[in-house]
């Protein structure tokens, strides 16, 4: 992926305290990682993430909505959530460099902000704890999609063998 150039830090600032990170983050580690982040507009349709494709950063959506879709066996995409201001995108090839299994595609204009590896990783020996914060934000992220998609399993599974409930 092509290098971004990086936005004002008192503007990446303002994002990232409306961000899922800044759950996590206290006041240095905001200034720290204001100084490192880019920012991308999104018309409507248009993808920000292809799945299949690589990918080094950490998205933030600011505004707007994504819609996460996965490849089916039919003609048409799958819609597997929508994403909505500050939510994180990307965060599993972020941590592991796969290749992404979704794609992530505008549904209106959105604007989104990045952080790449490469930046994060330099700050491992001189900023060790904003590292920590922002791994265990992606952490905590991953784990609200599992749970989210282990309930939707069993509430699949409930209404296949209309076993509780009403279906």
């Amino acid at each position: 992926m092509s290098v971004k150039p990086k936005i004002n830090p008192d503007i990446a600032r303002e994002y990232l305290a409306k961000s899922r990170l800044s759950s996590e983050l206290d006041a240095d580690a905001l200034d720290v990682l204001s100084q490192c982040i880019s920012a991308r507009a999104l018309q409507t349709d248009e993808f920000l993430i292809q799945a299949g494709h690589l990918d080094d950063s950490l998205h933030i959506l600011v505004s707007g909505k994504l819609e996460v879709i996965a490849p089916s066996l039919g003609t048409e995409p799958v819609t597997l959530a929508v994403l909505t201001p500050g939510d994180l995108a990307g965060e599993m090839s972020f941590v592991d460099g796969a290749a992404h299994a979704v794609g992530l595609r505008a549904l209106v204009p959105c604007e989104v902000i990045s952080l790449a590896r490469s930046d994060l990783e330099a700050m491992l020996d001189t900023h060790p704890r904003v590292v920590y914060q922002v791994m265990r934000t992606i952490v905590r992220a991953a784990h609200h999609i599992v749970r989210k998609m282990n309930l939707q399993h069993v509430e699949m599974t409930r209404y296949f063998y209309k076993s509780s409930g009403r279906y």
